[in-house]
Parts: C-alpha cells; structure tokens; sequence
C-alpha cells in the first residue's frame, strides 16, 4: 500500500510540475522582445556598426522588438547574420526579461587583393569579403594574383609575415610577377625584396632580418634598390 501511495505522490508531482512548467513556458512566450543588445567582441573591426546590425534583426518584415518571444525564430536570425560577408561569429539569445542579445565577432583582413579595377580583403584562413565604405582597414596590400586558386598561397605568405614582430611592421606589399615569383614591398624605404618562389620561407626571412640588423648598424641600408633572397645562403643587393 506504501509503494502505491509513494508512486501516486510521484505521478502527481510530476504531473503538477509538468503544469507548472507548462504555465510559465505559456506566460514567458507571451511577453515580448522589450530592447535589443549588440556586442561587438573585442578586437572586432568596424565594418558593421549597431544600426547596420539592427537592421539584419528583422522577422516578419519588422523589428524584432515588441514582437512576442514566443514567435522569434533565434536560429534563423543567426543564420541571417551569417549571410553577411562582414561577420565571422554570430550568436542571438533570448534573456528572461525580453531582451535579445546579439554578439558579433567581425572578420579580421589580413590582405587587400587588387586585381585590375577590383579589390577585396581576405582573411587568415583565404576568406574572401568585400571593401567596406564603413571602414577601411590597414592591411598588406596585394597585386598580380590573376587566379584566386592562388590565394591560399598568398593567405600562407601573409600569415608567415604577420607572426612576426618585425616583418609585420616593415613588409606592406606583395606583388606576385608573371614568373610566379613573389617581390615584398617595404615601410621604410624603397628597397625592393625579391622573395622567389613560396619555398622555405622561414630560412629566407631569417636571412633578410640577419641582413636588416648588419644594413641598420652600418647606415647602408637606403644604398640598395633590390635585396634578393632566392639564392641558398645568400643575401644579393643591387645598388
């Protein structure tokens, strides 16, 4: 008899639970969307601001605010932020009180490819995506990539040269010739370096920062229109 009494007190309680539930789950979809909340994550560029943004949160044709919760599809306007070239991350919630949080990871370029009248910015994974009138971001220029086949190529140059402190500041253009060879354009002068083909990479910058370091030392350095590193152990300036 205790057996059937504990087992009825436990349908019951469940069964009132599942009511309750129920009840609130009814009540909190009746109330609707009372503000919108963006984030930009930190580090994120500028392509996009707020009101660019509230304008992707659109369902039914209009804002998403006062609309009821119970009706906003999250999912959907996640996979509507995704659609934009400008955002990387995006992700779209609901608090209890009735404001939707947005947080936004925007692309980081870490190239602009001008190809005759046209250019856009990749990312560190090859990503192409649009210029932005918005923002315009300081980024190694390149030209002469004819075949976006090659941009993994140029993405694996680029990152090699932005891991390093020093190449980072003082390398601000590629231009890949009709040999298939690529020459490094400089911040500080108008020094010329023709890199070669993308083969061993590492051993060649080594060899131009060892050659940087004895030129800076010497005062030399703006004597030289040409630093060539396509020869093994070697460094070949033209004067």
């Amino acid at each position: 008899m205790k057996k059937v009494l504990t087992y009825l007190f436990f349908i019951a309680l469940l069964v009132g639970l599942s009511f309750l539930y129920a009840f609130s789950s009814a009540r909190n979809g009746k109330k609707k969307v009372i503000d919108i909340v963006i984030e930009f994550e930190e580090g994120s560029n500028y392509f996009l601001n707020q009101k660019m943004v509230n304008k992707l949160l659109i369902q039914n044709q209009k804002e998403v605010k006062n609309q009821p919760k119970s009706i906003i599809d999250l999912q959907g306007l996640e996979h509507k932020m995704m659609l934009n070239p400008y955002i990387e991350k995006a992700v779209v919630f609901l608090s209890i009180d009735g404001v939707l949080k947005t947080t936004l990871k925007q692309r980081t370029p870490i190239a602009r490819i001008n190809i005759s009248d046209s250019s856009y910015y990749v990312d560190s994974q090859g990503i192409k995506f649009p210029l932005s009138t918005n923002y315009s971001a300081r980024v190694i220029l390149v030209t002469g990539v004819l075949n976006e086949k090659k941009l993994s190529k140029i993405t694996h140059l680029v990152n090699t040269v932005l891991a390093d402190d020093f190449l980072k500041k003082e390398i601000v253009g590629v231009h890949k010739t009709q040999k298939g060879e690529f020459v490094l354009s400089v911040r500080s002068g108008k020094q010329k370096i023709e890199l070669g083909a993308l083969e061993n990479l590492g051993i060649k910058f080594k060899k131009l920062k060892a050659f940087y370091n004895k030129a800076y030392v010497d005062k030399t350095i703006d004597k030289y229109k040409v630093i060539n590193l396509k020869y093994h152990n070697q460094v070949v300036c033209t004067k």
